[in-house]
């Protein structure tokens, strides 16, 4: 399957690759989620380098590579910063805070926001957070990560897909939430002398190429793709990433095995798994933080995990 990548050199690093702090010594371990939590993970001996003080708006944080992604940032933010979880179920998202207020370092702020965000209602309370919380955020850098995602109906061709009602519910939670939280965090933080700010979109391979079956879930992701990089064209000020993090051992994967319509795509995804070719998601996590630390990527690119 092919893979498309494109990256520039920085001249100046970001703030939390300057200013980086040594780490605070073991951390928690890092599980994958909804995945195997076989990942190597931060455990004794290894040490994670601190961040400065830093803003952090992650989405789909409650489970699977964004209760992992949330793991492993947690020790490397700085005393002072923030850490925002948005996720549809609020008992994991809660129990997530609590695991992170007691494992990361002193003076982080964890806040939780549960909310569905292919709702009005639900997106409104969201934006709404990010508004109350975002402009009295520690003075360094901005980090929005967004997570959240879902397949659609896989069991469904592109002929079944019939009711507007489903499609438009499908869109609102993949594409238009994802681009109104992005506008809210970027408007509530602001542009702060010395503090740069970066947008992560969690992207796929199916942004690039087409399954069958999958048409909701390979227009939702290229939608994205494309949004995010004309988010990039448009705030050269802000640095835009769409990472595709490989075929994740999650419970979307055994969705995609055992809901997939066509009998070919669902043997794939069959011997993916019995390949053990599906990645943890701690592992992946952990290749995003290096690209971000790094910082030498063309803003807007599209960065697989197997090119990293």
């Amino acid at each position: 399957m092919g893979r498309v990548t494109a990256r520039g050199r920085q001249a100046t690093p970001p703030p939390w690759r300057a200013a980086m702090e040594p780490g605070p010594g073991t951390g928690p371990g890092m599980g994958s989620g909804t995945g195997s939590g076989t990942g190597p993970g931060i455990g004794p001996g290894a040490e994670p380098q601190r961040w400065p003080a830093a803003s952090c708006v992650l989405t789909g944080a409650s489970r699977g590579f964004g209760r992992s992604l949330a793991r492993l940032l947690a020790p490397r933010l700085g005393r002072g910063s923030l850490l925002v979880l948005l996720a549809r179920s609020e008992a994991p998202l809660a129990q997530l805070a609590t695991e992170l207020r007691g494992s990361a370092a002193a003076g982080l702020r964890v806040e939780c926001v549960a909310a569905e965000l292919s709702t009005q209602q639900g997106l409104r309370k969201a934006v709404e957070a990010l508004r109350e919380l975002l402009p009295s955020a520690p003075p360094g850098p901005l980090l929005v990560v967004n997570n959240a995602g879902s397949l659609g109906d896989i069991s469904k061709s592109f002929l079944d897909l019939t009711d507007p009602a489903e499609i438009n519910t499908y869109f609102a939670f993949n594409v238009t939430s994802a681009l109104c939280l992005t506008t809210a965090a970027l408007q509530a933080f602001g542009k702060r002398p010395g503090s740069s700010r970066m947008v992560v979109n969690i992207s796929s391979l199916c942004a690039l190429k087409p399954f069958k079956n999958w048409a909701l879930y390979c227009s939702g992701k290229a939608a994205r793709d494309m949004m995010f990089q004309v988010l990039a064209l448009e705030e050269p000020d802000v640095r835009v990433l769409n990472y595709a993090p490989g075929p994740l051992d999650t419970d979307m994967q055994l969705l995609a095995r055992t809901k997939t319509g066509d009998p070919e795509m669902r043997r794939h995804f069959q011997s993916l798994q019995e390949s053990g070719q599906l990645i943890d998601c701690s592992v992946s996590a952990q290749k995003l933080l290096k690209l971000l630390e790094e910082d030498a990527f063309s803003s807007g690119a599209h960065v697989d995990f197997y090119d990293v």
